[in-house]
């Protein structure tokens, strides 16, 4: 912030003047402020206490929760609240900076920055903090320790600081100069000049740097070049602070007078689509901070150094009623911040009291913060635990007294007779695939421990098997489980083994023999194959899906709808999600949820799978919300990071899955509070209860909806902290049912178990049968319970174990905002009549869609599987016929079951983790219809990413409008690639290799030349892909790339991204060009625009679009023929031999 034109006695303030401070209580300070305070000598706090209890906070509205003391007498310079923590950074004129954590402003660290100079700004980092003063820039850690500290010249007057990127620093201040600082290297790279007298505010869009001048300008600059391209003149005077948000520009400052400098009570407000001032706005009070606050509008938030705050649109008329007074401990305010969150904003006075005000009672700071670290306590003469598990653990390492008595370990010699160890028996897998030669035996490595590594076990284990604990990290010592064999086939983690040949003669028809295309698991955290593939067969899903396409580069809405494009395409061969997981890997909010898993914990099966899937579940419904509501209303842009959304008709997403509900809290002495909200899913609550009582699934989910609880929270009647009843009512319904089954602990599983066994035996009565509390039936048993001539009547009996679960689903929406929950049978629907539910008002009937199932195999870590009840619109499209069909999603396994096995739960391997529930007759609700959302105007010419490339460095010319390909049309393609993960294989005992894992590739250029017309030959496409992810290997011998091209700080290459090359191919494919070229079924595969067969018969290309040279000059069982060869032989060229000169 500019302080010229502020109160004069701050801008002489000096540290000296305070050094004294005798330990009495300023006339400024509220008493309360500083009770248990004591003040040192240099009248600094010994400890920042909270000055007020927690208020009452009404939702919505802002209002003070709680003041702190960051240093007694000495002025708030700055504020800052953290980007990836709950915390908020203080910095004073003293130049000591205190962090304060959580809404309650508990202290977290306090220390010293700089001895003499005030700290001007904060900006939080990943790994520390950056503190700004007058001529020195240092990078500290969040607990005080240096990182690094960067002295600038003692000439240099620093006022701000701006982060473009996240290694690459702006400085400016009252010089002629802004320095560019690499925080890589903590170097200057770089000093713009800029006109005298400098610069005091930076900000960013994705289209200016926007520098405020101490002379009242605020000039807008080109994000490469840093030249100005428009320039403002705010105010005559001063300007004071200026913030910037989609298309608006508003500014407050102050305006030369006769007698000096005034504070200007009109805001300047710009538009910047015509680069032009709007109607200036007048408030109320005087403005010397303001910030734009884009919550529901884009409301501005103008505060004044007295403590006034007055909320309005930048584009109405400020009204009176909106101005709300700070109070602050001293005379003047002196920073101001607002969260990213936008719930809380922080205020700092010229004491040294920090005030934060929120709009509801537990803000967060951040929409997905990460957790804090804590010093840990000091341990004091504690000894290290001992783990009696251990066989070989030292018997000395436990301290005992001396004693003249017989040890217990004194054994007579008798019974200490040394024993040899015995060898660990062989596994059985290996015994039983083994080959014999001779004597010598051979056999493939089960891969169940590591190599030349044999773990002794002295004794048998006999400890009960826990399925719910996390798996453990390495597969060595994890021996066979009686109830493995109980895991039937179907259900085991499917592996693709490769040959030299890659994929091209593994049989994906053995295991799917559907026309519905299968997951390849192969990919980096490709766990959530199962819940992709329950949203393509949700109609409504797949069809808005596909008609989405956005701007932004990493949208996980247009990267599914590409992959349900091909899956629709696909005739019973597998897919990859490779271009959708990779831009699910970019979004910060997956990695700080822990959804990003290494390919070390995949393959180990470390973590509990049946809670990550359900995380999983529940960013995605929140990410496509948010994609979608962005691409409807686009003037009221919401980052990714938003944790909530306004209301279910914001999109199309919120219609189908948000219920909307009233929490309402009553209070013992009457008084009830309101409080409406929404939310995509439902978490199960289980009953505490272990009398073995029944319960219906409908009555625990009605508890889990309208949960009942009692919590203390603040009621206004008694102006106090009371014990009150949490309610929560439905308002409205959501189209498809979404739940979490939440069996993370033994103890769900048990009530599964329990309630599985109590509707076993009720069915069981029900037809006829009975069953006593201790008897365990016999085969023999079963089979007279399950024959027509026995006791019960009911086709098998197999279908009535392990099932709790109904298919059908029976909810009222009553008078007085009640919700009845019933299970729905078929008998139910005999009696009722299939339209009852509909032709009554309010009542609806929900059915059993999809179950995701986690399966516990302690040999490979585990796995999760869908069921699916596939509807008749799919089957009319992949096999001609109209009829319902249960079936088993397990990758590329795809098998029809039985509809009674989608609900059959053997809690020993088989666990419930995600129930989809949809409204009867749902399709006919929504349009389903898919148009082609990819225009022509793709192939025009669009800017590139690199910041250091020319006109002269262009490779290619790109179409004209006149040029646009027709059907027929021929384009040559080729595409390069580099390895992101080199390929993982053994040597087998015989001396073969073995693939485990092939190599990751990302394709890195992609280029298209014309075919025909006046410019043949000339290329029109020839894009370099920008890649976020570690490059291994540039393969530049073959590609021509070279690490730098594929950076857009430093390349000169025409760079653009994935997303933008893929709707280009997209576009060419869809119009029906031919292509030609070498390899392409290859090029294809990793532009991820095909699914694998030996031949173009399942390709997002037709065959009759691709004339590949591979294929076109191969002759029968003759091998393949290389491109260096064919160029040679009929170009008399040669090809590879100068590419590096490239």
């Amino acid at each position: 912030m500019n302080f010229e034109g502020l109160d004069p006695g701050l801008a002489e303030y000096a540290p000296a003047m305070h050094s004294a401070l005798d330990p009495v209580l300023d006339a400024h300070l509220n008493p309360s402020l500083l009770q248990n305070v004591e003040l040192d000598p240099e009248g600094v706090a010994l400890e920042a206490l909270p000055v007020q209890e927690s208020v009452h906070i009404m939702e919505g509205v802002y209002s003070e929760l709680h003041s702190v003391v960051a240093e007694v007498g000495v002025p708030v310079s700055v504020s800052h609240f953290d980007l990836h923590e709950e915390m908020l950074w203080v910095g004073s004129h003293g130049g000591h900076a205190t962090s304060f954590f959580g809404p309650a402003l508990e202290r977290y660290s306090s220390f010293q920055v700089n001895g003499s100079d005030d700290i001007r700004q904060i900006q939080s980092l990943e790994n520390g903090i950056l503190f700004l003063t007058k001529n020195n820039l240092k990078y500290m850690a969040r607990g005080g320790l240096i990182i690094f500290d960067y002295l600038l010249d003692e000439n240099e007057d620093m006022h701000s600081l701006l982060l473009t990127d996240s290694s690459t620093l702006l400085i400016g201040g009252l010089q002629n100069h802004i320095l560019e600082i690499d925080l890589n290297t903590v170097q200057e790279t770089q000093k713009y000049a800029v006109e005298t007298p400098g610069v005091t505010i930076m900000r960013q869009t994705n289209r200016f740097f926007f520098c405020g001048h101490t002379s009242g300008k605020v000039s807008l600059r080109d994000l490469r070049t840093f030249k100005v391209e428009h320039e403002f003149d705010a105010f005559s005077g001063s300007l004071s602070d200026f913030d910037v948000h989609g298309n608006l520009l508003a500014a407050c400052g102050f305006s030369s007078r006769l007698t000096g400098l005034a504070c200007d009570r009109f805001l300047k407000v710009y538009d910047l689509r015509m680069m032009r001032a709007i109607t200036p706005l007048q408030v109320h009070v005087d403005p010397a901070f303001l910030r734009f606050i884009p919550t529901y509008t884009s409301r501005l938030a103008i505060i004044s150094q007295s403590g006034q705050c007055q909320f309005c649109e930048p584009t109405g008329l400020a009204n009176p009623a909106d101005i709300f007074h700070v109070n602050p401990v001293g005379p003047l305010l002196m920073t101001f911040d607002v969260s990213a969150s936008k719930q809380a904003l922080a205020f700092g006075d010229s004491e040294g009291c920090v005030h934060l005000w929120t709009d509801s009672p537990e803000p967060s700071f951040n929409p997905y913060s990460r957790e804090t670290e804590f010093a840990l306590p000091c341990l004091v003469d504690s000894l290290p635990p001992l783990d009696w598990s251990q066989d070989l653990l030292p018997l000395s390492l436990i301290p005992v007294p001396l004693t003249t008595d017989t040890l217990l370990s004194d054994w007579p010699a008798a019974n200490s007779a040394p024993a040899p160890r015995r060898a660990p028996p062989v596994d059985a897998e290996i015994l039983r695939t083994m080959k014999k030669v001779g004597f010598i035996g051979y056999a493939p490595n089960p891969r169940t421990k590591l190599r030349n590594q044999i773990p002794y076990r002295l004794k048998e284990s006999d400890s009960e098997f826990d399925s719910f604990s996390q798996v453990t990290e390495s597969p060595v010592g994890r021996e066979e489980e009686p109830h493995l064999h109980m895991v039937s086939k179907k259900y085991r983690k499917v592996t693709i083994k490769y040959s030299k040949l890659g994929l091209e003669d593994f049989d994906f028809k053995h295991y799917n023999k559907t026309l519905f295309a299968g997951l390849e698991p192969h990919i980096p955290n490709a766990y959530c194959n199962c819940m992709i593939q329950v949203l393509y067969f949700l109609e409504p899903v797949r069809c808005l899906i596909q008609n989405h396409l956005c701007q932004k580069e990493f949208c996980l809405a247009c990267e599914l709808g590409f992959l349900f494009h091909m899956l629709d395409l696909s005739r019973g061969d597998p897919c990859q999600g490779s271009n959708f997981l990779r831009a699910f890997r970019t979004i910060p909010e997956a990695s700080a949820l822990g959804l990003i898993l290494a390919d070390s914990d995949e393959a180990s099966g470390k973590g509990n799978l049946a809670r990550l899937i359900q995380r999983w579940n529940r960013f995605i419904l929140t990410q496509l919300h948010q994609d979608m509501q962005e691409l409807e209303v686009p003037q009221a842009y919401r980052g990714a990071g938003g944790s909530s959304f306004c209301s279910s008709g914001d999109s199309v997403i919120g219609q189908l899955f948000s219920c909307e509900m009233e929490n309402c809290s009553l209070c013992r002495c009457g008084s009830e509070t309101v409080r409406a909200s929404s939310t995509l899913l439902f978490t199960l609550s289980y009953p505490d209860d272990k009398t073995g009582k029944n319960y219906d699934f409908a009555q625990v989910l009605k508890r889990s909806i309208c949960l009942d609880q009692n919590t203390q929270a603040w009621c206004d009647n008694c102006e106090k902290y009371q014990p009150t009843i949490q309610t929560r009512n439905i308002r409205h319904l959501p189209d498809i049912l979404v739940i979490n089954c939440e069996v993370n602990s033994s103890k769900e599983a048990d009530f599964w178990r329990m309630q599985a066994e109590v509707a076993f035996k009720m069915a069981v009565k029900k037809h006829g049968g009975e069953i006593s509390k201790n008897k365990e039936f016999a085969l023999a048993d079963w089979k007279e319970l399950g024959s027509p001539e026995g006791v019960l009547v009911c086709p098998s009996i197999e279908e009535l174990k392990n099932v709790w679960l109904p298919f059908s689903i029976r909810m009222k929406m009553t008078k007085n905002k009640g919700l009845d929950v019933c299970n729905w049978t078929d008998g139910d629907e005999m009696q009722w009549g299939p339209a009852r539910a509909e032709e009554e008002h309010g009542v609806y009937v929900y059915d059993l869609m999809a179950t995701v199932v986690h399966i516990l195999d302690s040999r490979t870590g585990g796995s999760l599987v869908a069921h699916i009840k596939v509807g008749e619109t799919y089957h009319q499209r992949k096999e001609g016929v109209t009829h319902q069909q249960w079936y088993l999603f397990n990758d590329f396994l795809i098998e029809p079951i039985d509809k009674h096995e989608a609900v059959q739960f053997d809690m020993n391997w088989k666990v419930p983790a995600i129930l989809y529930y949809v409204k009867r007759n749902l399709n006919s609700r929504y349009n389903l219809n898919i148009k082609n959302p990819i225009e022509a105007s793709v192939l025009l010419a669009e800017a590139s990413l690199a910041r250091k490339q020319r006109k002269t460095h262009t490779t290619f010319i790109p179409l004209m409008l006149n040029e646009m390909p027709q059907i027929g049309d021929l384009v040559g393609l080729d595409a390069e690639f580099v390895t992101l993960n080199e390929e993982e294989a053994e040597l087998r005992s015989d001396g073969t290799k073995s693939t485990i894992k092939p190599s990751q590739m990302s394709v890195a250029r992609i280029t298209c030349v014309r075919g025909q017309g006046p410019n043949e030959g000339i290329p029109f496409i020839d894009d370099y892909i920008s890649t976020q992810e570690q490059v291994v290997d540039y393969l530049t011998q073959y590609s021509g790339i070279k690490p730098g091209d594929l950076d857009a700080k430093i390349s000169s290459k025409h760079l653009t991204t994935l997303k933008s090359t893929y709707l280009k191919l997209r576009f060419l494919i869809d119009i029906g060009v031919k292509f030609v070229g070498h390899g392409l079924q290859k090029d294809f595969r990793v532009i991820n625009l095909m699914v694998w067969q030996g031949s173009f018969k399942s390709l997002l290309v037709p065959k009759d679009q691709v004339l590949d040279t591979v294929y076109l000059f191969h002759m029968p069982r003759k091998r393949m023929i290389s491109l260096r060869f064919l160029a040679w032989y009929f170009l008399d060229a040669a090809v590879f031999s100068s590419v590096l000169a490239l």
